[in-house]
C-alpha cells in the first residue's frame, strides 16, 4: 500500500539529516474507482424510448362515424397553402365550401382551429374536434409537421393523416 523509506542519508559533511521519502500504492484506489464506475453502470435505469400512442381502425372494417358538426378537413398544399372546409367532405349532394389560408399567427389556421374547437365545445359541451389532415404530393415534409405542431399548440386531441381523393387535390390548380 504505501511505504516509508526511513534509512538515514549520510552526506559526507558529518551532519546527518534524517530524510524520509513517501510512495503512495494507487493500485486500491484505481481498483475501487473501478468497482464505483460498475456499480453505478448497473444501477442506473436506462432512459426509456419515447413513443407516441397510435389508434388504429377496427378490424372488423366497420369505420367510426363522425358527425359532420364535429370535423375540420385541412388539405395541406403546395407553396405553403392550407384549404379547409367543414366537416368530412364526403357528401356529393352537399359539396363543402372551400376556404383558404396559411401559417400566419393572425388570420391563420390557428384562429381556425381556435374557433372551430369553441365552436364544438359549445355545441357538444365537450373537446370533440376532430381534424382531418390531407396532404396533397406537392405539400412539403414541413407543412405536415407544422399543423401537427399546430395540433399540439391548439391542444386538439383528435386529428388524423387521411389520403387525400381527386377531388380536394383540385383545390390548388
Amino acid at each position: 500500500m504505501a511505504e516509508m523509506n526511513t534509512s538515514a542519508h549520510r552526506s559526507g559533511h558529518g551532519t546527518s539529516s534524517n530524510k524520509k521519502s513517501t510512495r503512495v500504492d494507487m493500485t486500491p484506489m484505481v481498483d475501487l474507482g473501478f468497482l464505483l464506475i460498475t456499480f453505478f453502470m448497473l444501477t442506473t435505469t436506462m432512459t426509456q424510448p419515447k413513443t407516441m400512442s397510435l389508434i388504429m381502425p377496427r378490424e372488423d372494417g366497420d369505420s367510426m362515424s363522425l358527425p359532420a358538426k364535429k370535423a375540420l378537413t385541412v388539405v395541406l398544399g403546395p407553396n405553403n397553402r392550407i384549404a379547409w372546409y367543414e366537416g368530412i367532405g364526403d357528401d356529393p349532394s352537399a359539396p363543402p365550401q372551400v376556404h383558404y389560408t396559411g401559417y400566419a399567427n393572425n388570420e391563420g389556421i390557428r384562429d381556425i382551429l381556435i374557433h372551430k374547437k369553441n365552436e364544438v365545445a359549445e355545441a357538444f359541451h365537450q373537446n370533440d374536434l376532430m381534424v382531418l389532415i390531407k396532404a396533397d404530393k406537392r405539400a412539403s415534409y414541413k407543412n405536415v409537421v407544422d399543423i401537427m405542431d399546430e395540433m399540439l399548440i391548439n391542444r386538439v386531441a383528435r386529428y388524423a393523416l387521411v389520403d387525400i381523393n381527386p377531388a380536394e387535390e383540385g383545390f390548388f390548380k
